[in-house]
């Protein structure tokens, strides 16, 4: 066995997502394990190299974590012959310039969601990178969650029947950042800085239906701003000017209708921050960020509508929870262990920037259908 090490520039760790769950959490633990195993048996270790606009927050984490590369010039980082992969995390504002300088650098480029503001960049970065002969790829963590896990698993092996329907619920309360501080970034509010919960979310929902249920077919959708004053992390009341909760209803290839509520402006009463019902002929399930419960038709109850009397029926206790029957990996590091594998042997890796470009399609399109009051149609790209 022989073991090889690439250079992986990171920019946009100083952010939570870029910090947390790809440095610390995949990058780093992905060293700590020997490196990404090949198929032939050998590893290759991972040297970050992280770039930030501000060079004394990247120097912090750099001296945290023991990695004497860092900078505050990308173009710098990029001319090192032995970096291979280009990663991004920035905000999305300044995710298009990035790449794009990634990839005329030759480098191959793994990305987090959306890859663009709009589907017209989000379409010249896929085209950018097929014409320069790059590899790309796009964070598409949810389809490595437990839950979807299992989900997948129930899936193929047949026992819904026929799906009819999917339900998803997601979000919770982000405070206004006045009398408790905001859990998310003041951009996340403002349209002009890239945020709305539209552009965040539908990506991702587009991903998961697409590589579970099947092709997006329509979108009907409902953006609003529900808070229209925020405050920010200096404590400066701000104009929200992004939306902050969306109600969209999704037609999908095989008749199948999914509904999906997203936002951050609502209390949880659900088990989990994000839950999925879906229900078929057979049998429905219950699936969320790490566990998954179901119903065959052979055990589902019959119940009867009497508004006079009180349920008396203890309607969960009739799901039955999916057991895990493998162990579950942080499903950032999965996608990284992927496409390092796609970049050094060429394993398949079909969450490319083509992939990426449809979730932003959607996502421009359920703000145009709001916007308009209509179901738009999703045409293929």
């Amino acid at each position: 066995m022989s073991v090889r090490t690439i250079g992986v520039v990171m920019n946009g760790v100083t952010g939570r997502m870029g910090y947390r769950q790809h440095l610390v959490r995949s990058v780093l633990a992905i060293n700590e394990q020997g490196g990404v195993a090949l198929s032939d048996g050998d590893r290759v270790l991972l040297r970050p190299v992280l770039v930030g606009r501000s060079l004394d927050r990247v120097a912090r984490i750099a001296a945290a974590h023991d990695i004497p590369d860092f900078t505050d010039d990308l173009d710098a980082a990029l001319a090192g012959q032995d970096n291979l992969i280009y990663f991004d995390a920035q905000v999305t504002t300044a995710r298009v310039k990035s790449v794009l300088t990634a990839i005329e650098a030759g480098k191959h480029v793994y990305a987090e969601k959306p890859t663009a503001e709009t589907m017209q960049e989000a379409v010249a970065l896929a085209e950018a990178a097929e014409a320069r002969g790059v590899k790309n790829g796009v964070v598409q963590d949810k389809l490595f969650l437990p839950g979807l896990l299992k989900l997948k698993r129930l899936i193929d092996g047949g026992f819904f029947g026929q799906i009819l329907s999917v339900r998803g619920e997601f979000g919770y309360w982000v405070f206004e950042g006045d009398w408790q501080q905001a859990q998310r970034p003041s951009w996340n509010y403002r349209a002009e800085d890239g945020g709305g919960i539209v552009l965040d979310m539908f990506p991702h929902w587009h991903y998961v239906m697409e590589n579970l249920f099947g092709r997006v077919e329509s979108v009907y959708a409902e953006a609003v701003t529900h808070l229209p004053i925020r405050v920010d992390e200096q404590g400066r009341p701000y104009q929200a000017t992004a939306d902050d909760a969306a109600y969209a209803v999704f037609e999908l290839a095989g008749g199948i209708v999914a509904q999906i509520n997203s936002s951050w402006t609502v209390r949880v009463n659900r088990d989990e921050l994000v839950e999925f019902q879906v229900d078929g002929t057979h049998g429905s399930a219950v699936a969320g960020l790490r566990n998954c419960r179901i119903q065959h038709r052979a055990a589902t109850p019959k119940p009867v509508w009497n508004p006079d009397l009180p349920a008396t029926a203890r309607f969960r206790d009739g799901w039955q929870e999916v057991p895990d029957n493998e162990d579950f990996d942080n499903g950032f590091k999965i996608q990284w262990e992927r496409f390092v594998r796609h970049v050094i042997e060429d394993a398949p890796f079909p969450n490319d920037f083509a992939s990426g470009a449809r979730g932003v399609q959607l996502a421009e399109l359920g703000l145009r259908s709001s916007a308009e009051g209509r179901r738009i149609e999703v045409p293929q790209l």
